[in-house]
């Protein structure tokens, strides 16, 4: 278990420079390495993974180490090392070592052979399985991702995408196996110096070639098919041209990062926006013109009854049926059922929502640059880690206010049921994968870590909290709580559970459906997700949404005399994560063509656990969102 030292006075140089780098594309998270004509640049090998096949679906969701036996591909000669990694690189799958190229700066190598390898049959029809499934293999120089030449025709550009194939298929339907390299590697010069040259773009173009003695680079070799039965004698080799680029290095990520279709996310943005403002304007509509209405007769009304004791006077009658939240004043805050499991969703909800709007708000200053690898996962958990204690706070001050007394239980339950939850899922996935021979199946050792980072940092954090939050002062309720329960009339259908949580869920889901289109094929295709700022307008569109309808709910909820909506806020905002789960679900079936049972357990589990995670958050928003709208309206009115 290996993890990536960040130098402080690459730190210090970050900041420093944050100015002068502003526009750039990212600010750069490693420091630059130069090197000198003839000094060596390593080429490391990242695990091998699967992407879009021939017919442009997702056929497997398993990667593979780089050196494992089956490929057969080309070792050092003192056997491969283990490269340090970050802790969310390894988790991520990342498995970085090191390989038998050689390359040094500026000097180019033709046709150069590495080795000779004689596949048994076995591993001929391995190949030819994970070449149809689309596996292309992933190489690194100097932090960037060797990656093939594409042009976007629609926006007219040329990007570079990470990665290259294994092999392909022929005219005459044969599989057949990349066993020549062709390596471009782009490099700069700082300032005209030639003695200061940093690597700011590789590429590779792969090819199949039948060598009949040496390897060499004639024209008319013929493919390399790989046959349906016996073995196979493969003979690798290599070729290395470095090209002068004007490229700086602060932005040679600029040819990796491409948005594909980048219209659509400002159309959506634009129609998801305009909901919002019709949601927004809607709520401030009842808040300022309805309730203020109300308010301003139930105040006038219980004037009148001092005046007339009677209270036989036309107006009550006219608001006693004009609305009804006030009816329930006895009632609106009484404890809801399941108080305890209520409270520690609550506190993990705000917990993983404060550890994701920060993540978004590092990652749209730049901090979290693509050059460091595993920057994004080891940042949530880091920040999930700390934040342990605003979660057993959140949770503790909620569990009070409903007047629980189980506060042992709320203070255990906190930091263990939902990420026991997680992790327990997480494992049992992994055991998948081990099963598969999978590198991205997580170490046991970094499962060790993980769990030493929850029992001795998270836990005692959540614990403080908790201890501070049932300290704290009760929240006390605007108006008193009657001993006997009001009988709740008939609802109409759309106000019932069911209705109203498919209503009030599918909102939220729309305002970031497209963006996390896109989060899903960088997840399972491999690709290099950065739109960070179109990520941050939709998370804070998702919020404002789910706040607003939420509120909707709890007001026409009230209005029909129905007092029971802490649970219903929460359910019905968390729904979005059961609309993620189904797209996931239609995903499956039009991007993804998975064949083993393997491979669709660890989809559907993966999506599961996404989509349980975002049930919380959302549900959280919501219920937070309804509770400040009604003990705002019930501080308004006046109560005998």
């Amino acid at each position: 278990m290996h993890f990536t030292k960040a130098a402080p006075s690459a730190l210090l140089a970050t900041l420093v420079a944050g100015p002068h780098l502003a526009s750039a594309f990212y600010l750069p998270g490693v420091a630059p390495t130069s090197y000198k004509v003839g000094d060596s640049v390593p080429l490391y090998v990242n695990s091998i993974k699967p992407i879009a096949g021939q017919d442009a679906r997702l056929h497997s969701v398993v990667s593979f180490d780089y050196y494992h036996p089956a490929f057969g591909f080309c070792k050092p000669e003192k056997g491969p090392e283990y490269v340090s990694e970050s802790l969310g690189s390894i988790l991520f799958g990342d498995r970085i070592m090191t390989s038998p190229f050689q390359l040094s700066m500026k000097k180019d190598e033709t046709c150069k052979q590495l080795c000779k390898v004689e596949y048994p049959e076995h591993s001929v029809e391995f190949l030819s399985e994970r070449i149809d499934e689309g596996y292309s293999l992933n190489w690194l120089v100097d932090g960037l991702p060797a990656g093939q030449k594409f042009e976007d025709h629609l926006t007219d550009t040329t990007f570079y995408q990470p990665g290259f194939f294994m092999g392909g298929i022929d005219r005459e339907d044969n599989i057949v196996l990349n066993n020549h390299y062709d390596i471009f590697v782009e490099y700069h010069e700082v300032g005209g110096n030639p003695n200061q040259l940093r690597v700011v773009g590789v590429r590779v173009d792969p090819s199949s070639r039948k060598y009949t003695g040496e390897a060499d680079c004639k024209e008319g070799h013929a493919d390399l098919v790989l046959p349906q039965t016996g073995s196979l004698e493969v003979k690798y080799s290599y070729s290395v041209t470095w090209e002068k680029s004007p490229t700086a290095w602060a932005t040679r990520w600029d040819k990796y990062l491409h948005v594909f279709d980048p219209k659509i996310h400002w159309f959506w943005l634009i129609d998801t926006a305009i909901i919002v403002v019709i949601l927004v304007m809607t709520v401030m509509s009842i808040l300022v013109r309805t309730l203020k209405k109300d308010i301003a007769r139930y105040n006038r009304l219980d004037q009148i009854n001092l005046d007339d004791l009677s209270g036989t006077s036309a107006l009550e009658d006219g608001v006693q049926e004009d609305s009804g939240w006030k009816l329930v004043h006895g009632d609106v805050f009484r404890n809801p059922s399941h108080p305890l499991l209520l409270s520690v969703l609550l506190g993990n909800g705000v917990q993983i929502f404060v550890m994701t709007a920060s993540t978004i708000v590092f990652a749209l200053l730049g901090f979290l640059s693509p050059s460091n690898r595993g920057s994004l996962g080891t940042i949530m958990i880091l920040l999930y880690t700390i934040l342990g204690s605003v979660g057993g706070y959140v949770s503790a001050r909620a569990y009070k206010a409903m007047g629980g007394e189980q506060w042992k239980m709320n203070i255990g339950l906190t930091p263990l049921l939902v990420p026991t939850i997680v992790f327990g899922t997480f494992f049992l996935l992994d055991l998948f994968l081990w099963a598969k021979q999978s590198s991205g199946a997580v170490p046991f050792s970094t499962m060790l870590v993980l769990l030493a980072i929850w029992f001795i940092i998270s836990i005692p954090l959540s614990v403080a909290g908790s201890w501070l939050g049932f300290r704290s002062a009760k929240i006390e309720p605007p108006v008193r709580t009657n001993q006997i329960p009001r009988q709740i009339p008939p609802t109409t259908t759309y106000l019932k559970p069911i209705p109203s949580m498919l209503i009030v869920g599918l909102l939220p889901f729309g305002a970031i459906f497209v963006e996390l289109y896109f989060i899903m094929n960088s997840i399972w295709f491999s690709r290099v997700y950065y739109m960070f700022g179109f990520l941050f307008l939709c998370y804070s569109l998702m919020v404002v949404v789910c706040a607003s309808v939420t509120i909707l709910l709890t007001y026409f909820l009230l209005c029909s005399e129905n007092y029971h909506w802490q649970w219903r806020s929460f359910l019905a905002a968390g729904m979005s994560g059961g609309y993620i789960f189904l797209n996931c679900l239609l995903y499956l079936v039009t991007k993804v063509k998975l064949g083993g049972f393997a491979g669709i357990v660890l989809y559907v589990g993966y999506s599961a656990l996404i989509s349980f995670l975002f049930f919380i958050l959302a549900g959280s928003i919501g219920y937070f969102a309804s509770w400040w709208f009604v003990m705002r309206i019930y501080k308004s009115i006046k109560i005998d």
